[in-house]
C-alpha cells in the first residue's frame, strides 16, 4: 500500500486537540444537518407518501411499497454521489466536497415539501418525488466519506475508532431531528396533518440548510490531504485508481456494509410500518425510534473506543452477529403492544446490533484505503452496498410483510444480512494497528 512521507506529515502527525475538537463539533453538526434531510424521506414514506403520491388502493401496504420503491431510488443514485464527490474530495479536498452535497441536499428537500399531490397532478407527483429524491441520493452518496474522513484523518492513530465513532452522532443527530419534526406535526388534528403539516419538516430544511453550509466553510481541510498534496500524492483519476489498487477492499466494504445499513433501515423505517400493521400507535414507534437513537449515539462511541483496545474485526462481529440473535426476539417484543417492551426492542437492536457496527465501520474502511484514493475508496465500498442494503432492505421487508402477513419471513432476512457480513469478516485484515 503506498503511503505518504514528508517532512510535513511528520510536523502535522497530530491535530493539536482544541483544532480536532472544532473539526469534530462542526463536522458532526454539518452531518446532522444532511442527514436529517435524508432522513426525513424515510420517515414520511414510512407515515404519509404512499397516500399522498401513489394511487388510491384497498390495501395500504401497496401505496407504502410505492412510496418505499422511490425510496431506494435514492440508494440507487448514492454510488454515482459517491463516484462524482469522490473524486472532487480526493482531488480538490474533503471540504469543498462536504459544501456541495449540503447544496444538493437541501434543493432537493426544500423542494420534496412544495411537491402538489397525486390528486392534484396525478402521475407527475410520484415521478417528482422519485427525481428529488435522486438528488437526495446523489447528496448523500457523498456525504457519508467525507464526513468521516474529516475527522478520521485529523485524528490521532491510537484513538481513531473513538474519534471517527463521532461522525456518525451526525447520522444518528439528523434521525432524530427528523423523527422529532414528525412526531411534533404530528400533534396536529389528522386532516391538517395529511393536508400540510408534513410538508413542514421539509420546508424547515432550508434553515439547516443555511446553517451548514455556514458551518462547512469555517471547516479546515484534513491533515492528511493537505500531506499528501503537499507531497505531490494526490490521484488524476482517483476513482479508477481505487478500483485498480484496491478491488479487494472494495468489495470488502461493500460486504461489512450489508447487515449494518440493511438491518439499521429495518429497525428504523420498517418498523414503523409493520407497528401500524399490528396496531401500534405511530406516537409509540416515533418515541421509541427516538430514544434508540439517542442511546445509540452513545453507545457508538463506546464501541468505537472499545475498537481501539481489542480490533476493529472483533467489534463488528459482535453487531453482525447479535443482528441475527435479535431477528425474531425484535418482533415478538413488538407483538406484545406493551410500550417498554417495544422501546427496548428498538434499543437493543439499534444500540447493540446496529451499534457495534456503525461505531466501529468508519475507522474500519478508512483504514483499508491510501490516503490519495481513500475518499473514493470509501464511497464506492460504502454507497454501492446501500443499494442492496439500505435501499432494498425496507423495500422487501414490506413486500414480504404484505405477502405473508407475518413477521417472521422478515426475521429470516435479517439472519441472512447477518451471515453475508459475518462471511465478509472472515476474509477482512485487521486494520486497527495500520
Amino acid at each position: 500500500m503506498a503511503t505518504v512521507h514528508s517532512p510535513s506529515a511528520e510536523r502535522s502527525a497530530a491535530t493539536p486537540d482544541r483544532a480536532l475538537r472544532r473539526i469534530v463539533i462542526a463536522s458532526v453538526a454539518g452531518n446532522a444537518m444532511e442527514w436529517y434531510d435524508f432522513f426525513v424521506y424515510g420517515t414520511a414514506a414510512a407515515l404519509v407518501f404512499g397516500t399522498l403520491f401513489f394511487p388510491a388502493n384497498a390495501d395500504p401496504l401497496i401505496g407504502t411499497l410505492g412510496a418505499f420503491a422511490a425510496f431506494a431510488m435514492g440508494f440507487v443514485a448514492r454510488p454515482l454521489g459517491g463516484i462524482v464527490f469522490g473524486h472532487i474530495g480526493d482531488r480538490y479536498g474533503r471540504r469543498a466536497s462536504l459544501v456541495w452535497t449540503l447544496l444538493i441536499m437541501g434543493f432537493a428537500t426544500f423542494g420534496i415539501g412544495l411537491l402538489p399531490t397525486y390528486d392534484h397532478v396525478g402521475l407527475w407527483a410520484p415521478a417528482a418525488l422519485v427525481a428529488l429524491r435522486l438528488l437526495q441520493g446523489i447528496a448523500s452518496g457523498g456525504e457519508w466519506g467525507g464526513g468521516v474522513l474529516m475527522i478520521s484523518e485529523n485524528a490521532p492513530p491510537e484513538k481513531r475508532g473513538y474519534y471517527a465513532a463521532w461522525s456518525q452522532l451526525g447520522v444518528g443527530g439528523g434521525f432524530v431531528l427528523s423523527s422529532a419534526a414528525f412526531l411534533a406535526v404530528q400533534a396536529l388534528p389528522h386532516e391538517q396533518f395529511i393536508s400540510w403539516g408534513w410538508r413542514l419538516p421539509f420546508l424547515a430544511s432550508i434553515v439547516i440548510f443555511a446553517l451548514g453550509v455556514y458551518i462547512r466553510h469555517s471547516l479546515p481541510e484534513s491533515r492528511d490531504f493537505e500531506n499528501a498534496e503537499e507531497a505531490g500524492k494526490t490521484s488524476h483519476m482517483p476513482v479508477l485508481e481505487a478500483i485498480k489498487r484496491h478491488p479487494k477492499e472494495i468489495l470488502m466494504a461493500m460486504g461489512l456494509r450489508v447487515a449494518e445499513n440493511g438491518g439499521a433501515y429495518i429497525f428504523l423505517a420498517f418498523s414503523l410500518v409493520y407497528g401500524k400493521f399490528v396496531g401500534i400507535p405511530n406516537s409509540t414507534m416515533l418515541t421509541g425510534v427516538m430514544l434508540a437513537m439517542v442511546v445509540e449515539m452513545v453507545a457508538m462511541l463506546l464501541w468505537g473506543k472499545l475498537s481501539d483496545r481489542i480490533g476493529r474485526k472483533p467489534v463488528y462481529m459482535i453487531g453482525a452477529a447479535s443482528l441475527a440473535v435479535m431477528a425474531f426476539p425484535f418482533f415478538w417484543l413488538l407483538d406484545t403492544h406493551s410500550t417498554p417492551l417495544i422501546w427496548l426492542a428498538l434499543v437493543l437492536g439499534t444500540a447493540v446490533c446496529h451499534g457495534a457496527m456503525i461505531g466501529t465501520l468508519p475507522a474500519l474502511v478508512g483504514e483499508l484505503f491510501s490516503t490519495e484514493v481513500r475518499y473514493s475508496g470509501v464511497a464506492l465500498g460504502h454507497e454501492v452496498a446501500s443499494i442492496f442494503a439500505g435501499g432494498l432492505s425496507p423495500l422487501l421487508a414490506t413486500a414480504l410483510l404484505s405477502h405473508y402477513h407475518t413477521s417472521w419471513p422478515v426475521a429470516v432476512f435479517l439472519i441472512v444480512l447477518s451471515l453475508i457480513t459475518v462471511i465478509t469478516l472472515r476474509f477482512t485484515r485487521e486494520t486497527r494497528q495500520r
